[in-house]
């Protein structure tokens, strides 16, 4: 059985719409994968939250949910929590009986148009300090010889002769139970209660035509490949004037040369010769926002982690930034002249640690091998 939403919010049930959508980004950020790095349960708490937080945050889905619990569907869709008894009012009595509106079917009006989803490709910089961008999309769009009514200059569509205007047919059938009425979408106008006598010669009737689009879009500061877009009413415009479904736009990050991203934190793993380790060295340390002063003390070691206060990515709908973590490695040098291998056998000697000894050349192992 699922938790209870209000539980995995940590909430209770008299807790405004504005407070249950900050309990979800505080979850948000402390359950994200991205900031629980090798935490394999932190994916599925996220999941969890997003779904507590989605049947909550619309009014309906809670009102559903807090009176029928995860049995009423109120993380998606209508339920119908009589078990199936809607079918039967609106059988008998021609409507579900329960508050519906009786006709079995979608309402009456225009058919709304499909979703869209789009990739938009973002640079590093572009996801942490947000930008203006654009996207492309085959889509569906009101034909304008016809104002998108279908019909061709100079006639109109008429009321579907066989549905008449319902876009819908009922049938009578028998059962065990006697008589019952079936309601479905109608065949010849396809739902829309019109027919269409002269179609346009542009739309061929549907009064929409499939074109390219561009949309400009207004990424954020701060997001990540985890977040989508949506751009309400930029999707395909339904048929014969119905309104235009969403533009989901899914976000596609590429990687920088130097930083990687942890949540809102941006980590580099900086090498450093051996030398500056041991005795230090003062940095012009180059951040996604120009040069920071920075200082490797004496006798750092590797896997020291340096911090730079709000030098990472913005928090998404909120205030302040993250952190820019560098992690140290020292490079330990691997291609000695004579004159350097000198110096630290010398270095060596004087801290009393032992070292290998020289390698001798090949003639010398040669003629030991004969001997």
């Amino acid at each position: 059985m699922p938790r209870d939403h209000y539980e995995v919010l940590g909430i209770g049930r008299d807790t405004s719409a504005e407070q249950i959508k900050k309990a979800y980004r505080r979850l948000a950020r402390e359950q994200h994968p991205d900031a629980n790095p090798g935490d394999p349960g932190a994916e599925a708490r996220f999941k969890e939250a997003t779904a507590a937080y989605e049947a909550l945050s619309d009014p309906q889905r809670r009102a559903r949910y807090d009176r029928f619990g995860h049995d009423a569907g109120a993380t998606g869709g209508s339920a119908d929590p009589f078990g199936g008894l809607g079918d039967l009012f609106e059988s008998f009595f021609g409507g579900s009986g329960f508050g519906g509106s009786g006709s079995g079917g979608r309402p009456r009006g225009p058919l709304p148009g499909e979703d869209l989803e789009t990739v938009l490709d973002l640079s590093f910089e572009e996801a942490v300090f947000g930008c203006e961008a654009e996207v492309t999309v085959r889509t569906a769009v009101a034909c304008t010889a016809c104002e998108a009514s279908g019909a061709s200059t100079g006639t109109y569509a008429e009321r579907c002769a066989t549905c008449e205007g319902s876009g819908q047919v009922r049938r009578v059938r028998q059962s065990v139970l006697g008589q019952m009425l079936t309601t479905t979408v109608c065949q010849t106008c396809g739902g829309s209660g019109e027919s269409i006598e002269h179609p346009c010669a542009k739309c061929d009737g549907a009064g929409r035509r499939i074109e390219s689009a561009t949309h400009a879009v207004t990424v954020p500061a701060g997001v990540d490949e985890s977040r989508r877009l949506r751009m309400a009413g930029h999707g395909a415009v339904g048929p014969r004037g119905g309104p235009a479904g969403d533009l989901n736009i899914r976000l596609r990050v590429a990687d920088h040369a130097v930083f990687e991203r942890h949540g809102d934190d941006l980590l580099h793993r900086l090498h450093i010769p051996a030398t500056q380790a041991a005795l230090g060295v003062h940095l012009d340390y180059e951040t996604l926002d120009g040069p920071e002063a920075m200082e490797v003390p004496a006798g750092t070691q590797t896997g020291a982690i340096f911090r730079i206060r709000s030098r990472g990515a913005p928090h998404l709908n909120g205030r302040g930034r993250g952190d820019l973590l560098i992690e140290v490695t020292v490079d330990t040098p691997t291609d000695l002249d004579a004159e350097e291998e000198d110096l630290l056998r010398r270095l060596a000697e004087a801290r009393g640690e032992a070292v290998a000894e020289p390698a001798e050349g090949l003639l010398s192992r040669i003629r030991q091998a004969f001997n």
